[in-house]
């Protein structure tokens, strides 16, 4: 009987045990002026939109060259529906369409501390990417914390010109019941405060 009791408890012990949080956030990189943005939508990311803008230049007096490209905006397909465009479309557009079951699982890219994020690509889980502006500056690279999670939200600031910040939201999709994904942002005072799946 006794031995009965500890067994139980011990069960009972190990189904208490703490269920690793399902989403991540990869925190976001930047200078972060401008105003706060959060991509948001029901069910999975199926399709993305970069805007990058080409400031390519010379010096003819000094014969030198310049290249200041960087993300003017993105806008994300949740199903199919488009997000608002975060930042502005720029002079160049970059378009990726994903396929069913596929889902976009690596952000990386380059940044200017001083002002824009310079360069982005998404990686999916089929090994396509989307790449965006110039790759000079200072690397990032996100990734999901928990395996088999996906992109869920892109976040940051922009400003009038361009994307100052980027950071990724990371998270399960539910594909049974499209009510169950539905992503809601809050943001108060120009901070966010919290970020609710439900």
């Amino acid at each position: 009987m006794f031995l009965i009791l500890v067994v139980t408890m011990f069960l009972a012990g190990c189904l208490a045990l703490p269920i690793k949080d399902p989403y991540s956030y990869s925190s976001a990189v930047g200078q972060g002026g401008g105003t706060p943005f959060a991509s948001y939508g029901e069910g999975r990311i199926t399709g993305v939109r970069v805007w990058e803008t080409n400031n390519n230049y010379y010096y003819y007096y000094y014969y030198n060259y310049n290249s200041n490209n960087y993300i003017s905006g993105f806008q994300l397909r949740y199903g199919n529906t488009w997000s608002p465009v975060f930042g502005n479309e720029g002079s160049v557009k970059q378009v990726m369409e994903l396929f069913n079951d596929e889902a976009i699982v690596e952000v990386s890219g380059k940044y200017n501390p001083a002002d824009y994020i310079c360069y982005l690509v998404l990686t999916t889980n089929m090994g396509r990417t989307l790449s965006a502006g110039m790759p000079n500056q200072v690397s990032f690279n996100f990734y999901p914390t928990n395996m088999g999670n996906e992109l869920r939200i892109l976040s940051g600031r922009f400003n009038g010109a361009g994307i100052t910040s980027i950071g990724a939201h990371w998270g399960l999709v539910d594909m049974e019941g499209a009510g169950n994904s539905t992503l809601e942002t809050h943001i108060f005072g120009g901070n966010f405060t919290s970020i609710t799946f439900s």
